[in-house]
């Protein structure tokens, strides 16, 4: 399997890699998806698909663990950015049974959770239907990973 690091480097104008997510970009806030940009990614790269979990979550679902709060895919390999409140790209379901962005919004006095940020590089474009799970996601773009990275965040309340 491809689901190694690479040299893509993925990063925020909204906050720095494990530094706190500001709450605009979470449930306690506006709710809206932060900016993300990456670079350096792998030669060959035709696309990406982002993906934002919280695997401190304290939920199962279906054989996974943590929290989806963001499935983006059908990205093309010349788009190197997602603004905020970006609605680029086809969106998947996040664990509210939703397509679109969720922000965090841990429980209370559950402790700081990490949220991973990740970006993958695909050697194809995609023409995905929206509203896949993350399963069905990586059960398709699997075979196609040409490399990955994340932005960590962080939240508590």
């Amino acid at each position: 399997m491809a689901f190694a690091l690479s040299t893509l480097k993925v990063t925020s104008s909204a906050f720095a890699d494990h530094q706190s997510i500001p709450d605009q970009y979470t449930g306690v806030g506006d709710d809206v998806s932060p900016p993300l940009a990456w670079q350096g990614a792998p030669d060959g790269t035709q696309g990406y698909a982002v993906i934002c979990h919280d695997p401190d979550a304290p939920l199962v679902k279906n054989g996974g663990y943590g929290f989806i709060h963001w499935l983006v895919y059908n990205l093309p390999g010349d788009v190197v950015e997602l603004a905020e409140k970006s609605a680029v790209g086809t969106h998947g379901l996040n664990d509210f049974d939703k397509p679109g962005y969720a922000g965090p919004m841990p429980p209370e006095g559950h402790g700081k959770h990490l949220y991973y940020f990740w970006v993958l590089a695909l050697d194809q474009k995609t023409s995905l239907p929206e509203g896949l799970t993350m399963q069905e996601l990586l059960k398709e773009v699997e075979p196609h990973l040409l490399g990955m990275n994340r932005l960590v965040g962080t939240y508590q309340r």
